[in-house]
């Protein structure tokens, strides 16, 4: 399973959650599957809290932070910005990483 694969720091990654008004974070793309190899990017498809106000600045911040803490390439998609033709197979094969 790809998620074993990869280092998870969950409790950073649960406080960068709650100090950037994150509803739900999930894995999805290669990191979730077997094909995640030492080269692959991060998919994160994130939710945010109803009372979030996140604009383009923000979510490049917070993809930055991300890449911090897992160390490679982070691909942060707000939930919301999912293309229509991808959205179910991202939806069905994403994987919670942190929910509040």
């Amino acid at each position: 399973m790809g998620v074993k694969t990869l280092e998870i720091p969950m409790k950073p990654l649960a406080d960068f959650c709650r100090r950037n008004n994150v509803q739900e974070l999930a894995l999805f793309g290669s990191a979730a599957t077997s094909a995640f190899g030492p080269e692959s990017d991060i998919d994160l498809l994130v939710t945010f809290r109803p009372e979030a106000r996140v604009g383009f600045l923000t979510l490049a911040r917070m993809q930055h932070e991300l890449e911090e803490l897992f160390g490679r390439k982070v691909d942060l998609v707000p939930k919301g910005g999912l293309k229509p033709l991808i959205r179910d197979s991202v939806l069905a094969s994403a994987r919670v990483l942190y929910a509040a």
